[in-house]
């Protein structure tokens, strides 16, 4: 990695730290050379980060001091409360990535962004419905313009918990736009904006490129109670594999740990799939050290893909093929869908997918000899 991509990386990192509320009420950061330990640069490229979160108006150094996040006056004329409320923000990488390009658009547009009374007490760990419950009255009581929410999708009951905090917030007559995900299951609709990137596409994806490379039986991984977004990828896969008149299998979709001893050997057992699909980075990651431990190779033996392109992807022992999710993207188009709810809130719900890109890395075996069909 180069310089100028290095100290674009310390300060969009620090962007989302920001972002998420993690240096809190003081909102002073570690000093230099603390930066240089916790990132691994020079102090070069952490003074270059700095320099840039300065001149966006984000941080401010004081003499004697230290550098500290800019505070926005909220009594400015310009100044538009916006809340953020992402219960799964530190179990999913990419609420991250947004969380920070969120923070970035709306302080280049005078508007601050709120993640609530006592940030710090939060960051680095997800939230309680109960605590979910405490943001939402903090951003009623605070009167903020509008809320980006990102649905709980692994908490018990979280249908009613989405639900009843997007009605909360809608009945006190905020706008809520929903990231990533919708707020009831999956084919169903909420009455709500939600700004996603196109997991069904994503999936198709997926499996066009592997169909390409010879793959002819796909399986589909994922960890039980597995979320919505991960049944739309399914379906992006199941409708090509049809669509190519390819037989699935009864058990083509596997449900399981990808670190569970036992299901790996089920999975690899009689050497059935020519390529296993992941719902996500993480499960792929997981399931290819799985792999390595059983003596299979990735992707000789197998090919493995996955979802998100988080950051790790690449730093994998076999760098990992994966569909690709600009944070950014999602980031300005919630942000205009946020102002334009905002400008009239009488507009019908809309649903807008991004559409995701496929990352070509060596565990799909592209760099393999193709295989005969």
């Amino acid at each position: 990695m180069n310089v100028e991509s290095k100290h674009r990386e310390v300060s969009r990192q620090l962007l989302s730290e920001i972002a998420a509320g993690k240096y809190g009420a003081s909102g002073r950061l570690p000093g230099e050379e603390q930066l240089v330990k916790k990132f691994g640069v020079s102090r070069t490229t952490v003074g270059r980060a700095l320099r840039d979160l300065q001149t966006e108006g984000v941080i401010e150094r004081r003499a004697g001091s230290g550098t500290y996040v800019r505070r926005q006056n909220p009594n400015s004329p310009t100044a538009c409360q916006l809340g953020l409320l992402i219960p799964e923000l530190a179990a999913i990488e990419i609420f991250t990535l947004i969380c920070g390009e969120l923070a970035s658009v709306a302080r280049a547009n005078e508007h601050t962004l709120l993640w609530g009374d006592s940030a710090q007490q939060y960051y680095g760990r997800d939230l309680s419905p109960e605590q979910a419950v405490e943001l939402c009255e903090h951003f009623i009581e605070r009167r903020v313009r509008g809320v980006f929410f990102a649905p709980f999708e692994t908490t018990v009951r979280n249908k009613e918990i989405n639900q009843n905090l997007a009605k909360h917030l809608s009945n006190a007559g905020i706008p809520v736009v929903l990231l990533d995900r919708d707020s009831t299951p999956f084919p169903q609709r909420s009455e709500f904006d939600l700004v996603a990137s196109d997991n069904s596409a994503g999936g198709h994806l997926v499996a066009e490129h592997l169909l390409k490379l010879g793959c002819q039986r796909l399986a589909f991984v994922a960890r039980s109670n597995f979320p919505s977004t991960v049944e739309t990828r399914i379906s992006g896969v199941r409708d090509t594999l049809l669509r190519h008149q390819l037989e699935l299998p009864p058990d083509w979709i596997r449900i399981g740990d990808p670190e569970d001893a036992k299901f790996v050997r089920s999975l690899t057992a009689g050497r059935r799939w020519d390529a296993v699909v992941c719902a996500n980075d993480q499960t792929a990651a997981q399931l290819m050290q799985a792999l390595e431990k059983n003596n299979v190779r990735v992707p000789r033996d197998v090919r493995v893909v996955g979802f998100d392109d988080v950051k790790y992807a690449t730093l994998l022992s076999v760098p990992l093929t994966t569909i690709h999710q600009s944070a950014r993207d999602i980031a300005v188009t919630a942000y205009r869908a946020m102002l334009d709810r905002i400008a009239e809130p009488t507009l019908p719900a809309r649903t807008v997918l991004l559409s995701p890109r496929l990352v070509v890395r060596e565990s799909c075996g592209a760099y393999l000899p193709h295989k005969s069909k």
